[in-house]
């Protein structure tokens, strides 16, 4: 399935986004209440926190799916109309990533700070926090997939969309965490790339708007499935 391919393609290009990837090694060290230093340090870090640290995240995205899937079921995403101002949406997120346009709102960036005690529910609280705070900064590329999610047929599809996007952005951000110091070195160098990194996610959404309006992101799917035949037992 197509959309799950560019959920999940999109999860990675947010973690690798210039807002998110400079600030795992400090979310990472708030978590585990450990320095950067003392994390480094240690043979093995507990992943616990970090794993329930993208529970948390991913439900706020997931609940984000569900809902736009029910919004778009009640403006009749079946019909045409709706199927092209989804597309042209999609297209004018991907211009604002690619830099085509600069629409102002979505540069705005709001962090929100937590002072939550150490506890088991502590991660998920500061991930649902997380997901909350920064979704203006990644909103764009999670915007595209929401309305991609709006154009679902069924509830559970809109929710599997999300899921794969939540898993895109918490598969890296698990491994940073269990290979910090590989991270770390990975992250200084890979900076210089992250414009570029953007830029492509920008013109995969783009030509993603493009096959929505034109009713062709289906034979897309099918061309994708003929190279890559595992891909049509998902979804």
């Amino acid at each position: 399935m197509i959309e799950l391919v560019i959920a999940l393609g999109a999860g990675l290009i947010s973690f690798l986004s210039p807002c998110v990837l400079p600030l795992i090694p400090g979310y990472i060290s708030y978590i585990s209440g450990s320095s950067l230093n003392e994390i480094i340090e240690k043979k093995n870090i507990n992943l616990i926190p970090i794993i329930l640290f993208t529970i948390g995240f991913s439900i706020v995205f997931i609940i984000f799916g569900a809902a736009s899937t029910f919004l778009g079921q009640m403006l009749l995403q079946n019909s045409n109309e709706f199927r092209v101002v989804a597309g042209l949406v999609i297209i004018i997120f991907s211009l604002h990533i690619i830099g085509i346009v600069n629409i102002k709102f979505l540069n705005y960036e709001k962090r929100i700070n937590t002072n939550i005690k150490s506890n088991f529910l502590s991660p998920i609280a500061i991930g649902m926090a997380f997901a909350f705070g920064w979704t203006p900064c990644i909103g764009p590329i999670l915007g595209s997939i929401l309305v991609l999610a709006a154009t679902e047929e069924s509830l559970s599809k809109g929710i599997l969309l999300l899921s794969f996007y939540s898993i895109g952005l918490a598969i890296p951000f698990i491994l940073s965490g269990y290979l910090i110091q590989k991270f770390l070195i990975f992250s200084k160098n890979f900076r210089k790339n992250i414009n570029l990194v953007s830029k492509t996610g920008g013109i995969i959404l783009l030509i993603t708007g493009v096959l929505i309006i034109t009713n062709q992101l289906q034979i897309l799917g099918y061309y994708l499935q003929d190279i890559f035949p595992f891909l049509e037992n998902i979804g």
